[in-house]
């Protein structure tokens, strides 16, 4: 191939082009999914979350409970 020649040229550069565009889509694809998980982790950890603190309350009020029957006896 001449470096001189516009026709390799421009073959050479639709061909880079095209590479860089499916390396575009496939990095949008893989941002997408990675944006999905971001959001369905944050969900999950929100409801960790709020089953710790209902696990933490109940134990508080059974705490609450046995210290109260303990003056009684």
């Amino acid at each position: 191939m001449d470096s001189f020649d516009p026709v390799a040229q421009l073959q050479a550069l639709a061909s880079r082009i095209d590479a860089l565009l499916e390396r575009n889509r496939r990095l949008a694809e893989e941002n997408r999914s990675l944006r999905q998980q971001q959001e369905q982790l944050m969900a999950e950890r929100a409801q960790l979350l709020s089953k710790n603190e209902q696990a933490r309350s109940r134990v508080e009020a059974m705490i609450t409970r046995l210290k109260s029957l303990e003056q009684h006896t």
